[in-house]
């Protein structure tokens, strides 16, 4: 059931009240019985938890081994400067 969300003219209060869809809008504040408008609310927002919510959990284990080689390798600073650097080992020439 939907969660309307209502504001007395009289008092000001803002409160809200579960409802069928079918059933008419309050008229009477609960709190002083003055005349009550149904006010436009965001709503509730959705989440969505656990497994099986995005589309890498339903991907096959191929799929997940060939995305893992189109990714491009990463080289550390040490090893990328260590081999583009010529070789200075001590040859005899």
């Amino acid at each position: 059931m939907p969660t309307y969300e209502y504001k007395c003219r009289d008092c000001g209060k803002n409160f809200e009240k579960i409802q069928r869809i079918s059933e008419s809008s309050l008229t009477k504040c609960p709190y002083c019985g003055g005349k009550v408008e149904r006010v436009i609310s965001g709503g509730a927002g959705l989440l969505f938890k656990g497994s099986g919510f995005y589309a890498t959990d339903y991907r096959s284990e191929s799929y997940k081994k060939d995305a893992k080689k189109d990714k491009p390798e990463i080289k550390t600073a040490s090893s990328s400067a260590s081999d583009s650097k010529p070789s200075t080992d001590n040859k005899k020439t």
